[in-house]
């Protein structure tokens, strides 16, 4: 790989890694604030809500700007949103901020891919960059606990400057204060983004084209028979690892008795998992052979429906780890099918913005459903099921679906040498 991929690898990991840290902080802070247990869902509900509104708008500036360029202004936003919350606006709102830059962010980050890198290196690119957000994952939400917990922010806020009162006084405060920080990194590292020499034409500026012209991507997309299988399947995992990633919180307190920080350790382990997924999926699964992963899907849902029997930490810390190894292992190969497709179709960040569209707006269905679950005070257990069991259910017609194709005609050809 060429050294200005891993500038690009640098800039997500700790841009990714802010994000989840203030996830943590946020669900604390709400924690503070007596907030009923429905409203932590909320929080990703808010951040998300950007990426399904913004869509047709910010998919037309990534490709009218150097990639660089969209990053550092997305970081920007970012740093906004995180000072609000600081300053004491109400979690939600200010994640939401911080959303609002994610949704500029994502298809500047995987569009830059299809710019700089040949199609053969995008499996490859694509579990790298998989690996590290997941890798970010990990420490961001580890890392968020960490500061959240007694033990450390309370040696952190004993730290003060001499007569200056910086009004930080809670655990939340100082971690958002440190994760600010992480945002400003990242913001350094996109400045040295490599130009990739694609000519930028300027964005258009009516928003009812840019609406119509988003609409038609968005048909394009759903109407190719490798583009619809490779969507459907990564527009049900993000919308699933968002929801899991609340299920998670929730059972590690009712099951193992575990506190918000602890409970964190939980998703790291999963994240593990899923990481190691994506690096084997990098090496053995070849481009024009990612369908072939889609029963992986089928089995990630069956088996984490098994979390309800689980009461001892050694097995949840291993059925986690098979829960994100497979996860990892199949949304690698069909992320890079659907850029690849994307790329020939519409180009980079039309393309990535359509899948941040539907991807969120399952994220937006699912996490609003949980919430409705939580607050109709339905039991967790009920909710793995319900869970697993959707995912299964939508797996499998997927598959079929991607098998009617098959049997209706050609597909789409890759050529035989695109692999790592």
């Amino acid at each position: 790989m060429p050294f200005g991929f891993f500038i690009i690898m640098a800039a997500q990991f700790f841009s990714s890694l802010a994000d989840n840290a203030l996830l943590v902080a946020a669900i604390a802070t709400l924690a503070l604030l007596d907030s009923p247990a429905w409203l932590t869902p909320m929080l990703k509900l808010f951040f998300t809500i950007s990426y399904v509104v913004l869509a047709p708008f910010v998919g037309a500036f990534a490709d009218a700007l150097p990639k660089g360029k969209v990053m550092f202004v997305a970081n920007t936003v970012k740093v906004v949103g995180c000072s609000m919350m600081l300053f004491g606006v109400h979690p939600l709102i200010a994640y939401g901020v911080v959303g609002l830059g994610a949704a500029a962010y994502s298809p500047a980050k995987y569009g830059i891919l299809t710019e700089y890198l040949p199609h053969p290196k995008l499996v490859v690119a694509n579990g790298w960059i998989e690996g590290l957000t997941v890798g970010s994952i990990i420490l961001g939400t580890l890392l968020g606990g960490a500061l959240i917990s007694e033990t450390i922010s309370t040696k952190l806020l004993k730290i003060d400057l001499p007569h200056f009162d910086t009004g930080i006084d809670t655990a939340p405060e100082i971690a958002i204060t440190l994760i600010i920080s992480l945002y400003i990194i990242a913001a350094i590292f996109n400045l040295y983004v490599p130009r990739t020499g694609v000519d930028h034409k300027p964005a258009r500026k009516n928003p009812i084209y840019l609406i119509t012209d988003f609409a038609h991507c968005l048909r394009l997309l759903w109407a190719d028979k490798l583009g619809q299988i490779s969507l459907a399947t990564t527009t049900l995992f993000w919308g699933a690892g968002a929801t899991l990633q609340f299920i998670v919180l929730k059972w590690a307190e009712v099951a193992l008795g575990y506190t918000l920080a602890q409970a964190t350790i939980m998703q790291g382990i999963t994240a593990v998992g899923i990481a190691a997924g994506a690096i084997v999926a990098a090496k053995v699964v070849p481009l024009h052979r990612a369908v072939n992963v889609l029963p992986v899907g089928i089995a990630m849902g069956i088996i984490t429906i098994s979390l309800i029997f689980v009461r001892d930490v050694y097995a949840a810390m291993t059925i986690m780890t098979v829960i994100g190894a497979l996860a990892g292992f199949f949304v690698v190969p069909m992320n890079a099918l659907l850029q690849h497709r994307g790329h020939i179709l519409m180009g980079a960040g039309h393309s990535i913005a359509v899948q941040n569209f539907n991807e969120n707006l399952s994220i937006l269905t699912m996490l609003g459903v949980y919430s409705l679950l939580i607050k109709f005070n339905f039991s967790i257990y009920t909710v793995i099921v319900l869970f697993g069991l959707f995912v299964a259910v939508t797996m499998t017609l997927v598959r079929e679906r991607h098998m009617l194709n098959l049997r209706s005609g050609p597909l789409p050809q890759i050529p035989a040498d695109v692999k790592h």
